[in-house]
């Protein structure tokens, strides 16, 4: 077989050639001509799936090393006999490490006291849940969005939208991007949204940019119904609005589950799934990110708040923000080129005092 496979996809070389003729390209480069004659696309989002790029093809299956799997347009796969298949959580720590480290810098840059606030989470899959545990962990209410879960599990869990809008200091999106039908989460929170806050919130998105209406929300935050914004998604990506990016207090490229281990998860889930199509056995324990440059973490130094020291020194939003902001234009290249971020179960902290300990190992800190 022939398998088609995005160079930007990590861990991957080398894995698959035993079993396939396998060959590299560019996203950019993933075109009619060069998937025609392939039996197998391994891809991410920048790889639009559609009868554009497969009708006359002789693909047969589509893996995708993302969460998100918009880019693929399932009804015309389905009708043409081509099978998908994404990869649920495999970033949703690496987007939960994003958000806690996020909220712990809004807290150290502007006495924005997380403890005791109310966070609303909207989109409650693999990632929202994350997000709520560690939101919990450090002190925060937290009340969950979710219509769909809603209709399938315990409704009481979960609370509508509009009051996720009257009762919350901090606002996330979670949600897959649905265009239509009854769970529509295109522009969910748009100007009638906004309208309807009452507490000024923070408003972070790390789903899908078209999940908040980008314009709607500049509005909001200029009228003063919205204090912070913390974007990883952004309306029209790669072309970022310059005069949002500069008023956001975290904007990054579409970057929050890029962590080393959510791509090595990616990567196995998908090799995994390849291999099951394929009838074949492939062992994907080699697939594992290297270790962080730096991998323990004194706190003997640290004075107040040791959570935050830890947490930023796995991860710090702020490094993304002033590479994004200093040229809004290589958005692409900042993703395609991201250095090794690997989440808190890579490190090993020294020097915590007993105080902090259980919840730093809550949080999959190794602790010395």
């Amino acid at each position: 077989m022939k398998i088609i496979v995005d160079n930007k996809i990590p861990y991957i070389k080398g894995i698959l050639e035993p079993f396939a003729d396998v060959e590299y390209y560019a996203p950019a480069d993933i075109n009619r001509e060069v998937v025609c004659d392939a039996d197998i696309l391994i891809i991410r989002t920048r790889t639009r799936c559609n009868r554009e790029l497969l009708d006359g093809s002789k693909v047969r299956y589509i893996g995708t090393a993302t969460i998100g799997y918009d880019h693929i347009d399932t009804e015309w796969c389905g009708k043409n006999g081509i099978v998908w298949t994404n990869a649920p959580g495999c970033n949703a720590s690496s987007v939960g490490q994003y958000i806690l480290s996020s909220l712990l810098s809004l807290q150290e840059r502007k006495d924005f006291v997380l403890e005791g606030k109310v966070i609303g989470i909207v989109g409650v899959g693999n990632v929202g849940r994350i997000v709520a545990d560690y939101c919990r962990m450090v002190g925060m209410e937290v009340l969950l969005n979710d219509p769909p879960r809603a209709r399938l599990e315990d409704s009481t869990c979960f609370v509508s939208l509009d009051e996720v809008a009257k009762e919350c200091d901090i606002i996330t999106f979670h949600t897959p991007l649905n265009k239509s039908g009854m769970d529509c989460t295109y522009h969910l929170a748009g100007a009638d949204f906004f309208s309807r806050l009452r507490k000024r919130p923070v408003i972070i998105n790390s789903s899908r940019g078209e999940v908040v209406d980008n314009r709607a929300l500049y509005n909001a935050y200029q009228s003063g119904n919205v204090s912070e914004m913390i974007l990883d998604c952004w309306e029209n990506e790669p072309d970022v609005d310059d005069v949002l990016l500069s008023n956001v207090f975290i904007g990054t490229p579409h970057i929050a589950g890029y962590s080393a281990d959510g791509k090595a998860n990616a990567t196995r889930q998908i090799v995994q799934a390849v291999s099951r199509w394929m009838g074949i056995s492939i062992d994907t324990s080699l697939i594992q990110p290297p270790a962080p440059v730096f991998p323990d973490i004194d706190l003997s130094l640290c004075s107040d708040n040791i959570l935050a020291s830890a947490v930023l020194a796995t991860y710090d939003p702020r490094n993304d923000t002033a590479a994004l902001r200093a040229a809004p234009g290589t958005f692409e290249k900042l993703r395609g080129e991201y250095g090794l971020r690997r989440e808190f179960n890579a490190y090993t902290v020294h020097h915590a005092v007993s105080r902090d300990i259980e919840l730093l190992q809550k949080l999959g800190f190794q602790v010395s």
